[in-house]
């Protein structure tokens, strides 16, 4: 004889898993703001700009913008590779990453 299923305990698991996705998600876009330096702004230019760009509709302003994001994942990569390779102690998350970058940038 089969083992009912306890179908209470399963939506709780699948509430749980749900909760941490969507802090997860949460975290990752505050590093994303945080890494771009888009933490310096103001909050209304921050969300001036990202409903800019949610607001988008035409496909060369959607291309340029996903070209430009790409870049910078890119440029990010790249550091954290160059960084690794150059002294293994170093930290790679988003904030040295982000001074690596800034400090390349300036010279």
């Amino acid at each position: 004889m089969r083992k009912p299923r306890d179908y209470d305990a399963e939506l709780k698991a699948l509430d749980d898993k749900a909760r941490q996705l969507k802090a997860r998600k949460r975290e990752q876009l505050g590093d994303l703001v945080i890494a771009t330096g888009a933490d310096a702004l103001s909050m209304e230019q921050l969300v001036g700009a990202l409903l800019l760009a949610a607001e988008a509709t035409d496909e060369p302003t959607k291309e340029a913008q996903h070209a430009r994001g790409a870049a910078f994942f890119r440029a990010k990569s790249g550091a954290r590779q160059s960084a690794h390779h150059h002294d293994s102690r170093q930290p790679t998350d988003s904030s040295s990453v982000r001074l690596a970058s800034a400090s390349s940038s300036a010279a």
